[in-house]
């Protein structure tokens, strides 16, 4: 069952055949048509967004053959054979992908010009996450400096 949340895809599946077909649509959302954008004309310019494609999928199966009944895996290795024996298997897995825009590609009369997207809150997590780590790199320094 597909549905979309906060703009990407989510998709389980419960079998094979199911896993394969969710491989094929995220392999089809990370083509040509998905990174860039139709043309938009305005006057003597047109300009193309280009995106990011994340696309992810994990799968997980598993079958096992054993006793019929819990006696029976008690009793010895003859008795054992004469039981009949319980089998099954199941699995599971999910896949998802998402994208969002990069560049705007700006073709006009002066030609080609590529005009980055900058994502502030993207930009705003990798500051704080830097500053927070070089603030704990210096912590444990200024605390190994004392044990000397």
């Amino acid at each position: 069952m597909s549905k979309i949340v906060q703009g990407m895809l989510l998709e389980s599946v419960t079998s094979v055949k199911e896993a394969r077909a969710l491989l094929e649509k995220l392999l089809e959302m990370t083509g040509a048509r998905a990174v860039f954008g139709e043309p938009i004309q305005s006057g003597d310019y047109t300009v193309i967004t280009a995106s990011e494609m994340n696309v992810g999928m994990g799968l997980g199966y598993g079958y096992g053959i054993g006793p019929a009944d819990e006696a029976a895996a008690t009793e010895s290795a003859e008795a054992e054979a004469a039981e009949p024996m319980g089998e099954g298997g199941g699995g599971g897995g999910g896949g998802g992908g998402a994208g969002r825009a990069i560049a705007a590609i700006i073709i006009g009369p002066e030609g080609v010009c590529v005009e980055p997207i900058v994502d502030v809150t993207k930009v705003s997590l990798a500051f704080f996450t830097m500053f927070g780590s070089v603030l704990v790199m210096l912590l444990k320094m200024h605390q190994a400096g004392k044990r000397r």
